[in-house]
């Protein structure tokens, strides 16, 4: 049966759509697929009623949509499925005059280079464990910190994305602040890790004791996007046994200059949610 054109799926595809991350070995859990379902869309080309290839945006405001979840099963990549579902997600981005923003990995970057896509800045994935003791000077995020968050993190991302920060700082994983107010650290459950991010920080060293306090706040496997241009961070968490993975770059559609100021924004939310 022959695929069909790339169109929004409901979240009657939810299962689908978890196996088909969990396959490529992404971490992506049932509720990172809701928060897209819930807030975004999800698009899909289906082949037996199965999709094959997907792709989520999601508006952050009303400026800027991140564009993620571009998976073409395996036994279907090559086929130019992956380009199909991206030109639909930038048609919906030009239908709301929203500026497309994502985070690529180096191959993806081949694909989103020729149509348009000008690199901003760097990230590294670093794995390790939780554990330690929490640093003084960082607490558990309240309810009543939030708008002062969502500020900060606009600021910094360019954007804002008061949703997603409130599910994130309800989702059982680290959710911190430093007593001051100059920082903030949250992170989010995974298939494989709990994810650590995003961290933005008036500067490296209030980022540092965030980061830190996440770490060990968390236990088992932890990943961190982190933004190369804190190079401080990376050494911080090389003596804490964390290792680089993997690249990805930010990127924008015909846009050369980040939005927001990302010297403040330390480790991203992932490459899902930016």
């Amino acid at each position: 049966m022959a695929p069909t054109e790339p169109a929004p799926l409901t979240p009657d595809a939810l299962d689908d759509c978890r196996a088909l991350s969990a396959a490529a070995g992404w971490n992506q859990t049932a509720a990172d697929w809701m928060t897209f379902f819930r807030s975004g869309t999800v698009f899909g080309i289906t082949e037996g009623g199965r999709p094959v290839a997907t792709g989520a945006v999601i508006a952050h405001g009303p400026r800027v949509a991140w564009i993620g979840m571009v998976l073409v099963r395996g036994d279907r990549r090559g086929g130019g499925l992956g380009t199909q579902i991206l030109k639909v997600c930038l048609d919906h981005c030009r239908t709301q005059g929203l500026l497309p923003v994502l985070d690529a990995t180096p191959a993806g970057e081949q694909v989103y280079r020729p149509l348009g896509f000008l690199p901003w800045f760097g990230l590294t994935r670093w794995e390790g464990t939780g554990g330690g003791s929490i640093p003084e000077g960082v607490r558990r995020i309240v309810p009543g910190d939030l708008p002062r968050i969502t500020r900060a993190d606009a600021a910094a991302l360019g954007a804002p994305r008061p949703e997603l920060l409130a599910g994130l700082a309800a989702s059982g994983a680290p959710a911190l602040i430093a007593d001051t107010g100059s920082g903030f650290a949250l992170g989010r459950p995974g298939r494989v890790a709990t994810q650590i991010g995003p961290v933005v920080a008036e500067d490296e060293s209030t980022a540092a004791r965030l980061i830190e306090a996440a770490i060990a706040a968390a236990s088992g496997p932890l990943i961190i996007d982190l933004a190369d241009h804190h190079a401080g961070l990376a050494d911080l968490l090389r003596t804490r046994g964390f290792v680089p993975r993997r690249p990805f770059l930010r990127m924008a559609l015909h846009h050369p200059a980040p939005v927001g100021n990302p010297l403040h924004l330390y480790a991203a939310a992932g490459p899902e949610f930016g």
